[in-house]
């Protein structure tokens, strides 16, 4: 018989990847809840849309009676959690948001999930797992030539990294108190196909093409590590297959760029695929420095070596072509970010700490 995940958070960027591969590589059912905030979008479903083995739910993680039914009638043998607020500069106009979904929302499906799990069977019990998927940003600012790994102190500054730290904290409590065997993952910043375009990577690559400034925070010397989002999925299946109950994994792809770096290297990419014949040195003049992000982190940087030595994983992209097929879906797919404009996002600027703006 065939196994069910049930995956929260389904329609958003990591999400909705971690539930194409399910479908489209696996045998297994997938039941995906998702609230569909303003970044979910059933649109980066569509190729797995009617596939008897899946069903979407709408509906809030933090809906106990919602949730508690979902597993009971589904029975998953894993329950895969990505849903989230994720964009700091969201987190920093509209905290309260991040608070109900990360924080809240974790820990009632985590109540759930024990519930159910206490009422298993032994064996169904041993194989069952909660997959927790984090970020490095609750580590806080790198200094030069550290790394995070998984035992790296917590020190987040945005409300959003503090609200997944707070997650994070309660979905080990969950299996140190309770037993519930837990995984939880902490990776770097992801980019791909279908991301949301308040993000850097797709923000920057239609402001690009639209001939907008290029806005860079501070003096852009900020420095990011970043894996390709179907790399970071890839891991993420490693880590159900083969982690350790109790276990935290870092997950990075060792690429790391400082903002204005990672700009340039989009500029120079829309150059060589020419989508609106224009030179290097007019995408580079839109490059305009505005007022940095409060709290801004300086550096992440991720240690991936224990997923590497312990579960056989290494990224199959490298930087630079995994950035290159995402800029070149995103000059393919102007469609879709032209619908998201419209009704969603215009790519203002947010994170400056005025409510009700995000």
């Amino acid at each position: 018989m065939a196994k069910t995940f049930f995956v929260t958070g389904g329609a958003g960027f990591i999400g909705s990847a971690v539930v194409r591969y399910l479908i489209q590589q696996t045998d297994c059912n997938v039941v995906n809840l998702d609230r569909l905030t303003y970044a979910g979008n059933l649109e980066t479903l569509a190729c797995i849309d009617g596939d008897s083995r899946y069903r979407f739910v709408q509906g809030d993680i933090a809906d106990r009676v919602l949730v508690k039914e979902l597993i009971e009638q589904t029975r998953p043998a894993a329950i895969v959690n990505l849903a989230a607020e994720t964009h700091v500069d969201r987190s920093i106009d509209n905290p309260a948001d991040f608070i109900h979904s990360n924080i809240i929302g974790t820990a009632t499906l985590l109540e759930a999930a024990r519930e159910y799990w206490n009422r298993l069977g032994e064996k169904n019990q041993a194989q069952f797992r909660f997959l927790h998927v984090s970020t490095d940003e609750v580590f806080g600012s790198l200094a030069e030539g550290d790394f995070f790994c998984e035992t790296t102190p917590y020190d987040p500054s945005s409300p959003y990294s503090a609200t997944k730290a707070s997650s994070d904290h309660l979905v080990r409590a969950w299996h140190r108190t309770y037993g519930l065997p837990v995984l939880v993952t902490n990776c770097s910043n992801n980019y791909g196909p279908y991301q949301f375009p308040e993000k850097l990577i797709p923000l920057m690559v239609l402001k690009a093409l639209a001939d907008e400034e290029l806005p860079v925070y501070g003096r852009g010397d900020q420095v990011r590590d970043w894996i390709y989002v179907e790399d970071h999925v890839n891991a993420l299946m490693k880590v159900l297959e083969s982690g350790n109950p109790g276990e935290t994994y870092n997950l990075g792809s060792c690429s790391e760029r400082t903002n204005l770096e990672l700009i340039e290297n989009i500029c120079e990419i829309l150059v060589e695929l020419d989508p609106v014949g224009t030179s290097k040195e007019s995408l580079s003049s839109l490059i305009t420095f505005v007022e940095d992000r409060p709290g801004h982190d300086q550096r992440y940087a991720i240690d991936n070596s224990k997923v590497v030595r312990e579960l056989k994983w290494k990224p199959q992209e490298t930087f630079e072509s995994g950035l290159r097929k995402t800029v070149q879906w995103i000059c393919e797919n102007r469609n879709y970010y032209d619908r998201i404009k419209a009704n969603r996002y215009a790519g203002q600027r947010l994170g400056m700490g005025q409510p009700g703006q995000g």
